[in-house]
């Protein structure tokens, strides 16, 4: 079984199981400050409802094993959990006495790796939507931050999620400056043809 696929079994078992009794296995800094060290662990897996840990598992999928393929399930691993734990601790001050949960900033580390480790060219595989989809994400948030428009979701923490994961790209790929241009690249012809597309059809 792939790593990834093992991550997405926890999230689904964790999830349920926290539904079911309530446990507190949700990361704060409170829990942080009184020892349930675990809870920086257990926040990972853990989802809030279905909606969240549906939307979570189908990006977790894609991404995760995207990247699995490209690095390895160790790597892969590696940018999840540093990712995961950094998010939850960094976001901190921002987030003052809330519950942490759910693999959306260690997913977010997952997407920035896999956008940065893509080796360019023009391939089927650079071609891809994945890229592009990941910047789109990252805009969408910065846009939610500065117009405070996030609500109950930690934008902030996906940030710097996305920051760490981009570490990891850098290390991967010598060539990762090329690889972000012609992804922005991308991004931008995915969305002039949308609207082309828009337009002729409506």
């Amino acid at each position: 079984m792939k790593f990834t696929n093992f991550l997405i079994i926890l999230c689904i078992s964790l999830s349920f199981y926290f539904w079911g009794t309530k446990e507190n296995l949700a990361f704060s800094e409170y829990a942080l400050y009184n020892g349930s060290y675990y809870t920086l662990l257990t926040g990972l897996f853990v989802h809030a409802n279905l909606v969240h840990l549906f939307g979570n598992m189908v990006f977790l999928y894609v991404f995760g094993n995207s990247l699995e393929d490209e690095v390895g399930a160790f790597n892969t691993a590696l940018v999840f959990f540093t990712g995961g734990f950094l998010s939850f601790i960094i976001s901190m001050p921002f987030y003052p006495g809330s519950n942490m949960v759910g693999a959306s900033a260690a997913i977010f580390s997952l997407m920035a790796a896999l956008l940065l480790t893509r080796k360019p060219g023009y391939s089927v595989k650079f071609l891809s939507p994945i890229g592009p989809l990941a910047l789109l994400y990252l805009f969408f948030n910065i846009i939610a931050v500065k117009n405070n428009t996030g609500g109950n979701v930690a934008n902030i923490s996906h940030i710097i999620g996305f920051m760490i994961g981009m570490f990891f790209g850098m290390q991967w790929n010598k060539r990762w400056r090329e690889s972000l241009f012609l992804t922005l690249a991308l991004l931008v012809g995915y969305i002039i043809s949308y609207n082309y597309f828009e337009e002729w059809v409506f």
